[in-house]
């Protein structure tokens, strides 16, 4: 009886960017992980043969390399063999991650695998246990590595020659800002980022735009390898699943998919196939959030109009935004137009002068009381300049109404389109938050001026009528 060919999950990536190299120091590497007991995979051994590359002068060829695979294929393995081999090479490491349990998980592997090798905890290795600070010496080469959980000031003044950015769809650009200089100093510096196709619900963007920069061959000194497939398959597509697990067939298999298999088919191919949905689902606000709000036809309006006046931040443009109360209780925005401060005021005054306007709410520190003292010379009133705190308020408010769907809007598309392709930004010092357009050619001002509308409409109390008794 002729023994069935075992089948496995496809070994080479679907996707990379890979530099020209004609050496590599992964055999060593490979080599001492394996002393742990272990066998590595050949996707294993093909991937970090290339993210070890060096050149003629020793140096890595990519700088910095980032990877996706779908979960439960060992994707945290490759950063293991890397700095299992850091450790023997005495260079100082960071392993970041996005929560606790897995900074913690990864930093307990590690000890383990030297402990497999036959190193002893006191003796040949040092390690220190403070979930989110976790730290491993080798004593014979000084070689570290620290675990820690990712804050958006964690390694400043620090220097290391490897960075690693585990569950990388969660790194944020505030994350990056405070990490990426830590390697700078270093002879020979990498960063790697590994993780999943960000979720609807992930806070990060920085993995995402390095995958465009790398397949759009922008980026320099960079690397990127990923399982994936180009459009979204059937949960029950088997092949599907051999194409995007290379770890299918060795320790994954396909009873223990089968197990976790449920209705949501966008989650599947996710996290399963490993598939980058082609519209955004990082934004600050997502796109199903925003569409939810639209209403068919023009709601019933009660009582005047509240206006929004935001000069961008770049001092380019001003866009001007109304809010008004609806019969049914939820507030209705609408913008009326963005132009270039370069159009002057005139546009601005013209509308609000003639408007039946409750209140006006400016922002803008460069050029907010000049429309303010504009505005007084036509006897326009109720101009509020909104302080920091209260600028604040305005951005939570609006993303409560959203959530809870107190706002609507008619769909404007200028202001869809700037809506769901947002980041949020700090504000102030104790937790506070802003938002700011993910691309350039977008005007965060435009959303802005319509949520400082929305906060002056929903927070401003109605005039009790006089009763008056008899």
């Amino acid at each position: 009886m002729v023994e069935k060919e075992k089948r496995l999950g496809n070994q080479d990536p679907t996707q990379s960017v890979i530099l020209p190299f004609s050496k590599s120091l992964s055999d060593e590497a490979i080599t001492i992980y394996e002393k742990t007991g272990l066998q590595s995979y050949p996707w294993q051994k093909n991937l970090v043969k290339d993210i070890m590359a060096v050149d003629e002068d020793g140096l890595w060829v990519h700088q910095k390399f980032g990877y996706s695979i779908p979960r439960r294929n060992g994707k945290t393995e490759i950063i293991y063999i890397l700095e299992l081999w850091g450790l023997k090479h005495g260079l100082n490491m960071l392993h970041t991650a996005h929560r606790i349990s897995t900074s913690h998980s990864s930093f307990e592997k590690v000890k383990k695998y030297l402990e497999k090798m036959g190193l002893a905890d006191g003796e040949d290795f040092n390690s220190i246990r403070a979930k989110g600070q976790e730290r491993i010496e080798l004593y014979e080469t000084g070689g570290v590595v620290q675990f820690r959980t990712r804050t958006s000031n964690g390694g400043l003044g620090e220097g290391f020659d490897l960075l690693i950015i585990d569950e990388a769809q969660e790194y944020t650009t505030e994350q990056e800002s405070a990490l990426k200089y830590t390697v700078t100093d270093s002879e020979n510096p990498m960063t790697v980022m590994c993780g999943t196709p960000p979720t609807p619900v992930s806070s990060g963007t920085v993995f995402t735009k390095y995958r465009e920069t790398c397949l759009f061959g922008k980026a320099k000194y960079s690397g990127w390898a990923e399982w994936s497939v180009s459009e979204e398959k059937e949960i029950d597509d088997i092949d599907a699943w051999y194409n995007s697990n290379p770890s299918l067939g060795f320790h994954l298999t396909e009873r223990k998919i089968e197990a976790e298999l449920g209705e949501d088919k966008l989650d599947h191919n996710v996290q399963r196939l490993g598939f980058w949905p082609s519209y955004n689902q990082k934004s600050a606000i997502a796109a199903t959030e925003w569409d939810a709000l639209k209403v068919d036809s023009l709601p019933t309006f009660q009582g005047k109009l509240f206006a929004g006046v935001k000069y961008g931040q770049d001092g380019a443009n001003a866009a001007l935004s109304i809010a008004v109360h609806t019969a049914d209780k939820r507030v209705f925005v609408e913008t009326i137009d963005c132009q270039s401060v370069r159009n002057g005021n005139q546009w601005i005054v013209n509308f609000l002068k003639t408007a039946d306007v409750e209140q006006i709410v400016i922002d803008g520190a460069s050029r907010q009381k000049i429309l303010a003292d504009e505005l007084k010379d036509y006897h326009v009133k109720n101009v509020v300049l909104p302080t920091v705190k209260e600028i604040i308020m305005a951005n939570s408010m609006w993303e409560q109404a959203i959530y809870q769907k107190t706002l609507c809007h008619a769909g404007q598309a200028s202001l869809r389109k700037v809506a769901t392709n947002c980041d949020k930004r700090n504000i102030g010092s104790s937790g506070g938050f802003g938002y700011q357009s993910q691309f350039d050619d977008m005007d965060i001002s435009l959303m802005d001026s319509a949520l400082l509308a929305h906060w002056a409409c929903a927070t401003l109390k109605p005039k009790k009528k006089q009763k008056i008794s008899y």
